[in-house]
């Protein structure tokens, strides 16, 4: 075993970068491609919502694809109260999901977090989807001894 060659880590084939306008289309189709929206929630307002609050931290992933095409292949977006962290639309395309992109863009929630002081960070995770349940599970996310409960105070018409 001692003459084994050592595994190179293979380059990291996408970008992480914020969000900009022209994301907004690819942005949404992502995420009705991996069954984030709801038809109560209007994505193209969450988007709106979020860009008037930290709009750096709707962190988009992407790879290219030629010199001049890039595909947004991921995303999430995150928030903080002064406590507690969010992450919500975590997103990765289904051909890139098991690759890592999922834990890196969380990894760069939380490290966006730390650096505001968070101690926290908190998902909702929706019962239909065990597999979302057992990836935040391996990231060592647990279940808090707490209910999610909402209460709408704007319609999404």
């Amino acid at each position: 075993m001692a003459n084994q060659p050592i595994a190179k880590q293979a380059a990291v084939p996408w970008l992480i970068r914020a969000y900009a306008p022209e994301d907004r289309e690819g942005l949404v189709g992502l995420w009705q491609q991996c069954g984030l929206t709801r038809p109560w929630n209007n994505p193209y307002r969450d988007i709106e919502r979020k860009r008037a609050q930290r709009p750096e931290w709707l962190r988009i992933a992407e790879v290219q694809r030629s010199a001049q095409r890039w595909e947004l292949i991921g995303s999430v977006m995150i928030g903080y109260e002064g406590h507690r962290g969010w992450v919500n639309y975590l997103a990765v395309h289904p051909r890139w999901q098991g690759r890592g992109l999922g834990r890196a863009l969380m990894e760069q929630a939380q490290s966006l977090l730390l650096d505001e002081g968070c101690p926290k960070l908190s998902v909702l995770v929706r019962a239909e989807n065990p597999a979302v349940r057992a990836f935040y599970d391996r990231l060592g996310f647990g279940l808090d001894q707490a209910s999610a409960m909402g209460k709408r105070l704007i319609p999404d018409d």
